[in-house]
């Protein structure tokens, strides 16, 4: 663990914050889009039908590994915890929003913001204790290889855990929503199928991407392999 100081300090802190805001505000996002589904057939051979709230979801696991690699297991846990905070947080501005009623003039009226949202409560708690899950063990898998690859194979460590966290998370989620009766059983399996697979390729092409993160964040600080910098 490297101690930074001074100006080292101030930016590692900012970045940090970048990376807290990208990540909360994809994970809020992706709860409040989740009820449009869509499909996507970019090899001819195999339909994705994905819900769009997938879209932005692969980049919070992105962006806990590479605090997990860079700032270390502690600052990863405080970034989920802080995401689950928004969620709720979220969730009551939408349950205020839902009650009050609108006025005639108003461009969207109450059935159609109720449509659009009504679901919002119950998807967000589901989606919450699946990804509350499977973060964790995202961060869990991930420090393991590291101690077991002693900070090398980096590739290695970031597809094990995406790829099982995605798996636990796309599963649990799915779970939640079809005994909910927000989706019917007959989707589950299409669904987890198309969504674990999408996640999976999504995890493939963002590891040049992590390894580009890493080799700035390395550069920046001038980082040793699998050294990790203490912003407290």
């Amino acid at each position: 663990m490297k101690q930074l100081i001074g100006k080292d300090l101030r930016l590692a802190h900012r970045i940090y914050l970048v990376l807290a805001a990208l990540f909360i505000c994809s994970l809020v996002v992706s709860n409040l889009i989740f009820q449009k589904f869509f499909y996507w057939n970019p090899f001819g051979w195999f339909r994705f039908e994905l819900s769009v709230g997938l879209l932005p979801y692969p980049i919070t696991f992105l962006i806990t590994d590479l605090v997990s690699e860079i700032y270390g297991r502690r600052k990863a846990n405080d970034l989920v915890l802080a995401g689950i905070f928004a969620s709720v947080f979220s969730l009551g501005i939408i349950h205020v929003a839902d009650i009050a009623p609108a006025i005639p003039e108003s461009a969207i009226q109450d059935d159609v913001f109720t449509k659009v949202f009504g679901a919002t409560t119950l998807a967000v708690i589901s989606s919450m204790m699946a990804y509350l899950f499977a973060q964790f063990v995202d961060i869990q898998i991930y420090h393991f290889w590291k101690r077991v690859t002693k900070g090398k194979m980096l590739w290695l460590r970031n597809n094990l855990s995406t790829f099982f966290s995605q798996f636990v998370d796309t599963m649990s989620v799915l779970l939640l929503l079809c005994y909910a009766g927000i989706l019917s059983w007959d989707k589950f399996w299409p669904l987890l199928g198309a969504g674990f697979f999408f996640k999976v390729l999504v995890a493939l092409f963002d590891t040049p991407l992590l390894y580009a993160g890493v080799y700035i964040f390395r550069r920046l600080f001038r980082l040793e392999q699998a050294q990790e910098i203490q912003i407290d």
